[in-house]
């Protein structure tokens, strides 16, 4: 956003943009917008760019920053000449849509200057890029990753950037973009323009931006991390299971005329959209995850109205600019203070009004008393009947919140760990009933053994030895432990029906499993007490040839 009518925010009195030194072209450009007053960081911003002095700028959005320094850098890039692969203005930006924001106002504003332009972000062919690069830009727009992915092919080259623009410099430290920024500063020439722009300023923000800036000049024209005024807020306890009731009630309650709907986690976003379309909402997600046509193609739509609502992660709340949004809602309370204000700043911009509620379960009484803290004042509790935080789905009747988020899922688990902790019950008692007839198999060995005859052991079936389990006085069960015994010496005995020598074929038995591993051999050759003792080297076989005699060698 460029200017606001009726600025309240210590606009100078008077003041408007032919005093603030910009170009003829510029001037027209602006005029041609609908702009008269400059807002206060913008009228305390361009002057200061404009002397090629270092800037650290704090504003609250929806103030315009992007054109404090789109104004002042058209004027000075407007003396000098394109070099293939040597853009001469770099401006980095932590998210896609925000990259190709700037890119618009630096046409709209640029349109009386023969500047050119080129935007580096995701989701978009390298060829197109490469080319924009080959023929030689004036103004290089980018996010981080693609810049850098640029930079190692050797597509362009930094060392030819006389201004370099950090832009939402807290955005980029919150999604962890500012290793990859200072491996781009460490590109640049040392001799520099560098201007800082941020929505919030930290005790670390600033600490980072010294490592960038040169004796700056600090700007803030507002309170950190402050709320506008024309935002009405409300703040909405409810359950987690009842989350997404409340949210379509709310919405009908509130004649919704178009919204953006924040959540965490962008799969949550897809889930919300899925249940508000399910429900007879014109909906849509966005999220980071999502192609870039695709992602373009829905703001697009929503800006035309074509899209009432718009599901969207933090992807979407930095300096998206949408005429007349009357709604936003926080499904998930912002779990960084600072997008709480970023979040509800997409609403009550340009002087309008705008109404922003925020949908809070007990769990996130700490983030909310962060918000609190951070903007310096108390949210007002709105209720909504039937949809407290102590209120059920079986209580008031929203059943369908059951096959909402989590309510199929949970149930699911929560079945899962009932059936698992019968199972492992059930099994448990399975399993002690099956140690006790064991105990009393492993007992009597030899006496069924004596007394049992091969015809009776093949008479138990299955049918008949399941009862037998509980009593642990019972043996025909006991005799199964001995089948294999009696099973591996009756084919012996069919081989040899004439010699049957039992003892002597024992350690043949026992010796015949040579091929087993050394483990394996080990723990045989530890049970083998009460076996005969081993053989140590050839026994009594003695080959004949080492009987003989052996003749010494008579020496001549």
């Amino acid at each position: 956003m460029l200017g606001l009518p009726a600025a309240p925010l210590n606009t100078r009195k008077s003041m408007d943009f032919t005093s603030l030194g910009l170009s003829e072209p510029v001037l027209k450009a602006v005029a041609d917008a609908g702009y008269v007053q400059p807002t206060p960081i913008q009228a305390q911003a361009i002057p200061i760019v404009l002397t090629g002095r270092d800037v650290l700028g704090t504003a609250q959005t929806g103030t315009g920053k992007t054109a404090g320094f789109t104004l002042p850098l058209i004027d000075i890039l407007a003396g000098g000449r394109v070099r293939a692969r040597m853009p001469r203005a770099l401006i980095l930006e932590p998210t896609r849509e925000l990259a190709d924001q700037v890119a618009h106002s630096f046409v709209t504003y640029g349109k009386h200057s023969n500047l050119s332009m080129a935007l580096l972000i995701g989701g978009v062919n390298y060829t197109e890029q490469e080319k924009l690069l080959d023929r030689g830009v004036d103004v290089l727009i980018a996010t981080p990753g693609r810049l850098l992915d640029h930079f190692e092919r050797g597509k362009v080259m930094l060392t030819g950037v006389q201004v370099f623009v950090i832009d939402e410099a807290d955005r980029m430290l919150d999604m962890g973009f500012m290793p990859d920024v200072e491996k781009i500063g460490s590109k640049l020439p040392v001799l520099r323009q560098t201007l800082f722009f941020s929505a919030t300023m930290p005790p670390e923000m600033r600490k980072l931006a010294n490592n960038f800036l040169n004796n700056p000049k600090e700007i803030a024209v507002a309170r950190q991390s402050t709320t506008a005024e024309t935002v009405t807020q409300g703040l909405i306890y409810v359950s987690t299971r009842m989350k997404r009731e409340a949210l379509r009630t709310l919405i009908r309650n509130e004649g919704v005329k178009n919204a953006i709907i924040f959540c965490n986690r962008k799969r949550d976003v897809d889930i919300l959209a899925k249940s508000l379309i399910r429900h007879g909402f014109d909906a849509q997600p966005l999220h980071g995850d999502m192609d870039q046509g695709t992602r373009t193609a829905t703001l697009e739509k929503f800006k035309r109205n074509e899209i009432a609502i718009l599901v969207a992660s933090d992807v979407a709340a930095r300096g998206l600019d949408v005429q007349g949004l009357t709604h936003v809602f926080n499904f998930d309370v912002p779990t960084h203070p600072e997008d709480y204000v970023h979040r509800i700043g997409r609403t009550g911009r340009a002087g309008m009004e705008g109404r922003a509620f925020t949908m809070a379960t007990e769990d996130d009484a700490k983030y909310v008393r962060a918000i609190t803290q951070l903007i310096n004042r108390e949210i007002p509790v709105v209720e909504l009947p039937g949809f407290g935080p102590g209120e059920h789905p079986e209580d008031s009747g929203a059943g369908g919140e059951r096959e909402e988020r989590g309510g199929r899922r949970d149930r699911g688990r929560s079945g899962n760990r009932e059936r698992g902790r019968s199972g492992s019950r059930e099994r448990g008692r399975d399993s002690n009933r099956d140690r006790a007839p064991e105990a009393a198999r492993t007992e009597p060995v030899d006496a069924p053994l004596a007394e049992a005859s091969p015809a009776q052991i093949t008479e138990t079936t299955p049918s008949e030895a399941a009862p037998e389990r509980a009593p642990r006085s019972r043996k025909p069960r006991e005799h199964k432990a001995r089948e294999p015994k009696p099973r591996e010496a009756r084919p012996q005995d069919s081989k040899q029906p004439d010699s049957r020598p039992p003892r002597e074929a024992k350690p043949q038995r026992e010796t015949r499993p040579q091929p087993e591993t050394k483990a394996q051999e080990g723990r045989r050759r530890d049970n083998r007490e009460d076996r005969d003792p081993p053989v140590v080297g050839m026994g009594d076989h003695v080959p004949d040839f080492m009987r003989r005699p052996v003749r010494k060698a008579q020496r001549g």
